[in-house]
């Protein structure tokens, strides 16, 4: 029963609790509250309904007696035999029942008011406290905002006259940048005064004369030793002298030590050679350094100076007119040179026509000779035989036959070869007439191909003439190897001396020979 209690009351405060969390959400800015004015709002509310609840059970004179009163058991006895009116067991039981209910009821009350005002002190602590930590809170902060506002004024401060320490040096930047321009735009002009001046002093001394110039590059001379005189004292002065080096500048100076066993003679002339190299110190004056240093002139009057001007111009106008003749006389010599070029060439030109000339000539007349003598061979009675005509004849017949069926077909009649040779160049002719209508790139194209199988025959009777005289000499080799050898006994026998050969001038003529050759190989095989 009473963990019923106990949970109906949980659940009662629970929706209590959503319900007021609800209306709390539902409210506006202004009607809201804090978490400290809503926990002392519900103390309030609690006191005050404590307060309520004993006033409506008892009255609030005699409180605290009526319920001591009422928890002594003397008393409920007595209430219980005092009573007058007759009940009966079930309404005793019930109103027992009531009793204890309404008792329980105030117990849980009871506990509960307890409870509530120890959550209320814990509360009130609680608040307390926090408030405590608000304070401690708040005053920090006051001390960090003071604190802040402190760095801040300091910070500003620092800032203000940081930028007036960069305004102040951005001014003294401009103003030096300003200085070096200045500056910068002075050494560009001095340095082109100095270019200028250094133009002029070159011509000057170039105009100077020699002898000036050398003692001039004397005087520079001078002042470079003077210089490093100078150099090496402070460098000396600078640095602490070593002893050893005096002993060896003392051996170095010392003469060679003379053999006793040489004259006296040639000791003294190897004394001269070896004192000769050595060089004489002359003494260094350095207080004549700011004179040699001062510069000077060879020109003390500007007169001078146009005077010999003057003779350079002259001596120039001298050379211009001398140049101006000198080309004249070359343009002469070229126009001269051109026209005996050009007459070169017209002869040179009129001699290679007929160089041209005469060399067709020659070659017409070396085919015509070919010819002549390719018939000779081909029809001469007195270095051929009949047997040989003859079968040169019939060869001759059966090639005209073959290359005449190539074009004709198969004829029925009998034609001879001079009829079938009068065919052929008539079709030939026929022939000759339609290639000059062919283009010009076809006829090219086909006498490439004929010309490619003309070679590749050439190529391949040559291979195989080659071949055979391979198989012959191997043959002979062979024959050779296997027959027996004889060894000559006696004397060798010495042939007669012979007269000298009479070198004769044979023209071989490589075109002739392969043209004989190429006709051989197509008429007779």
């Amino acid at each position: 029963m009473e963990t019923q209690l106990s949970g109906i009351y949980l659940a009662t405060t629970s929706v209590q609790y959503g319900c007021e969390r609800q209306r709390q959400q539902t409210l506006k800015v202004h009607e809201k509250s804090t978490y400290a004015g809503r926990i002392q709002a519900k103390q309030a509310n609690l006191r005050q309904e404590l307060r309520q609840g004993q006033n409506e059970v008892y009255p609030t004179s005699c409180s605290k007696a009526v319920s001591t009163l009422r928890d002594d058991p003397a008393w409920r006895k007595a209430a219980i035999l005092n009573s007058n009116d007759r009940e009966n067991i079930s309404e005793y039981i019930t109103k027992k029942r009531e009793m204890f209910l309404i008792e329980y009821s105030l117990a849980v009350k009871r506990e509960v008011i307890h409870k509530l005002a120890e959550v209320a002190t814990k509360e009130e602590n609680r608040l307390q406290q926090a408030e405590t930590f608000l304070d401690e809170d708040t005053a920090m902060f006051d001390e960090f905002l003071e604190e802040n506002d402190k760095n801040s004024v300091e910070a500003i401060k620092i800032a203000e006259h940081e930028t007036k320490a960069k305004l102040e040096k951005v001014a003294k930047i401009k103003r030096i940048s300003g200085k070096m321009v200045a500056v910068k735009s002075d050494i560009s002009k001095n340095e082109e005064i100095l270019k200028e001046y250094t133009l002029y002093n070159g011509f000057l001394l170039k105009l100077s004369p020699t002898e000036w110039q050398e003692r001039q590059q004397a005087r520079r001379a001078m002042v470079d030793k003077i210089k490093a005189a100078i150099k090496e004292r402070e460098a000396q002065l600078a640095e602490p002298a070593k002893p050893g080096r005096h002993r060896e500048s003392m051996a170095r100076d010392l003469p060679p030590v003379c053999d006793p066993r040489t004259p006296q003679r040639q000791s003294m002339m190897g004394t001269r050679e070896s004192i000769k190299p050595k060089e004489v110190t002359v003494p260094v004056d350095e207080s004549k350094l700011p004179e040699y240093e001062e510069p000077e002139l060879f020109f003390t009057d500007p007169q001078q100076l146009l005077d010999l001007l003057t003779d350079l111009e002259k001596q120039n106008l001298t050379l211009i007119q001398n140049s101006r003749e000198t080309e004249e006389t070359m343009e002469e010599f070229k126009h001269t040179m051109d026209n005996t070029r050009n007459k070169m060439d017209q002869e040179t030109e009129q001699l290679t026509q007929q160089i041209d000339i005469i060399a067709h000539a020659i070659q017409r007349e070396k085919d015509t000779a070919a010819e002549l003598e390719l018939k000779s061979r081909l029809f001469s009675l007195g270095k051929y035989m009949a047997e040989d005509q003859d079968m040169m004849l019939e060869a001759l017949g059966r090639k005209v036959a073959e290359v005449y069926r190539s074009y004709a077909g198969e004829s029925g009649a009998n034609l001879t070869t001079l009829q079938m040779l009068t065919n052929i160049e008539g079709h030939l002719g026929e022939l000759l007439e339609k290639v000059e209508l062919v283009p010009k790139d076809r006829v090219l194209m086909a006498e490439r191909a004929k010309e490619k199988e003309r070679r590749l025959r050439l190529r391949v009777e040559k291979v195989r003439v080659q071949k055979m005289h391979q198989e012959e000499r191997l043959r002979k080799a062979l024959e050779r190897a296997q027959s027996d050898t004889k060894r000559p006994t006696g004397k060798k026998l010495m042939p007669r001396s012979l007269p000298p050969v009479t070198e004769q001038l044979v023209n071989n003529d490589d075109g002739d020979t392969d043209m004989e050759k190429e006709k051989q190989l197509y008429f007779f095989t």
